[in-house]
């Protein structure tokens, strides 16, 4: 079961990840935080869910490049779990713009782009939650402890 201050994000690796072999790289800075998957899978995503997904910027005149991009290959799409998920994801991700993001961050070290950033988290609980039931059913995700919890989590489970 669940600890009960756990969260819940959304994360997709998207085209360029895959298609630049960085898929393992990035799944693995996300596992040695100490987060874990619940839920994970490969999709080629289509007009509807990237029009969903990107509603809030559908009226810009880069939404045709986005979509395009986002329709090149499969991109992995995952769920991971832990105490400030939401918050962690988005520090080891770094800001939006790959030539802005920090050397150790995902997007520092493997990016150069504002579009082919390798990856995308959800970034509020409320758009998490929003994202993750649109990629993943209820029994999709899994619920499981991490041998490790206890001692990733040391002040939160004491």
């Amino acid at each position: 079961m669940a600890h009960p201050k756990e969260e819940r994000t959304l994360i997709i690796l998207k085209p360029d990840a895959v298609h630049r072999g960085l898929v393992g790289e990035v799944i693995s800075r996300f596992e040695r935080k100490g987060l874990k998957i619940v839920g994970m899978k490969m999709v080629q995503l289509e007009d509807a869910l990237i029009d969903a997904h990107y509603a809030h910027i559908m009226d810009r005149p880069f939404f045709g490049g986005i979509k395009s991009f986002m329709k090149k290959s499969p991109v992995i799409v995952m769920v991971l779990s832990g105490i400030g998920a939401i918050a962690a994801t988005r520090i080891i991700v770094g800001p939006t713009k790959g030539y802005e993001a920090a050397a150790g961050t995902i997007r520092g070290d493997l990016s150069l782009s504002n579009q082919s950033n390798i990856v995308h988290a959800s970034d509020s609980p409320e758009t998490a939650k929003l994202e993750v039931s649109r990629f993943f059913s209820d029994k999709e995700l899994l619920e499981y402890e991490r041998n490790d919890f206890n001692f990733i989590n040391a002040e939160e489970v004491a």
